[in-house]
């Protein structure tokens, strides 16, 4: 998943159905309490998609046009290399599990190449939290595709979109991302701080969030650090632990043109129907322009 690719004291109690703990992150009976995902989802609002698409929460906005580019490094076995990642928003939708979503396409490059490239699906609720319905990406090795192993769609194969970005996140709150038991996939957050500050690649920014992420399924993974801004976004990811560690900062941000889109919707169409390879993803429907 992408850096892996952000609120009203009414939505924080509906959304603490969802979040395996509230309130503190220090361990205890309320933070390690687990939801089932089902009784989550329709505790925080799940289902209520009147704008789907409208994907405005500030500390994850998706405007049509919108390209994000990061620069780092990963560092693997005391190895350095340079890494890159090239998040944009496409003019392309897709009905995910009853809802119509956003396609955000990911480029992840290796020391200039392209490692892996992803079609990731994401839905705004009522109350403002932004939700994962899957994703396909795409592997590649020497400019080579190799394959789509990881590939999940939400209610397939038992398969759970959770929230990627809340609507109000507060220090303390621990909720799932997404958990699905095929592919060995459950990625859990938890609000480390609110109301930062940070200063990088030449730009100030205030209201900094810090998620700390980790993968239970994976303990060697360690944790993947994240830093949102309003009304950026994702501005910088870290590391803490693991075998392999991501770093990367927002480096610029583009607004594309008509003719750059039309040649991403290009490329993403096509991603969308070699998926259809992938027998969870044939249980969507296939990819459409925007017509707003």
């Amino acid at each position: 998943m992408f850096v892996r690719p952000l609120i009203f004291a009414g939505a924080l109690g509906a959304a603490c159905g969802l979040l395996l703990g509230c309130g503190s992150s220090a361990p205890g009976p309320a933070a390690t309490r687990t939801a089932s995902p089902a009784a989550a989802a329709h505790a925080a609002g799940n289902g209520k998609f009147s704008h789907p698409l409208a994907v405005n929460n500030p500390m994850f906005p998706l405007a049509v046009g919108t390209q994000f580019i990061y620069e780092g490094k990963i560092v693997q076995d005391g190895e350095s290399k340079p890494h890159g990642v090239t998040f944009t928003v496409t003019d392309v939708s897709k009905v995910v599990d009853g809802v119509q979503t956003v396609v955000a396409w990911d480029r992840d490059f290796l020391e200039g190449r392209l490692q892996e490239q992803e079609l990731a699906f994401f839905a705004q609720d009522d109350r403002g939290n932004v939700w994962n319905f899957g994703e396909y990406p795409e592997e590649y090795e020497n400019g080579k595709f190799t394959g789509a192993p990881s590939t999940w769609i939400r209610g397939t194969g038992g398969a759970y979109g959770g929230i990627h970005m809340l609507s109000q996140p507060r220090a303390g709150m621990k909720y799932r991302e997404g958990l699905v038991p095929a592919i060995e996939f459950d990625d859990v957050s938890v609000v480390a701080r609110t109301g930062q500050q940070a200063c990088l690649a030449g730009t100030c920014y205030k209201q900094v969030l810090v998620v700390d992420e980790t993968s239970p399924n994976n303990p060697t993974s360690g944790h993947q650090i994240k830093y949102y801004s309003p009304p950026t976004g994702l501005i910088q990811v870290g590391a803490r632990g693991g075998d392999s560690q991501e770093f990367l900062t927002l480096t610029s941000i583009r607004h594309l043109g008509q003719a750059e889109m039309a040649k991403i919707r290009t490329e993403v169409m096509a991603m969308d129907q070699r998926a259809y390879e992938i027998k969870v993803y044939r249980t969507t429907q296939p990819a459409q322009p925007r017509t707003s």
